[in-house]
Formats: structure tokens, sequence, C-alpha cells
């Protein structure tokens, strides 16, 4: 998979290096943004007690 979307960049080396920052960028920022927050209140981590 990694191969098929580095094949596919355009540019030269420092230009798909780039661009590969930039994807890897945009897709943590969307994980932080948006499926983290929605899946928070699923997760059961909250129902932390000791006794």
């Amino acid at each position: 998979m990694y191969s098929w979307i580095w094949r596919h960049l355009p540019g030269s080396r420092a230009v798909k290096l780039l661009e590969a920052l930039l994807l890897v960028a945009a897709v943590a920022a969307l994980l932080m943004l948006v499926a983290f927050p929605w899946l928070e209140p699923r997760l059961p981590f909250n129902d932390v007690t000791a006794g």
C-alpha cells in the first residue's frame, strides 16, 4: 500500500517525501480532531474505581 502511494505521488524524491509527510500529518490531524473525540465516550476506560 505504501509503495503504491509513493509511486503515485508526483514530483522528485524530495517533493514526494514532503507530500508523504503532509499526508501523514493530515491523517493524524483527522484522527485527533474527528475520530478519537467521537470514539472516546464509547470506551469503557472512564469508569476507573479502586475499591
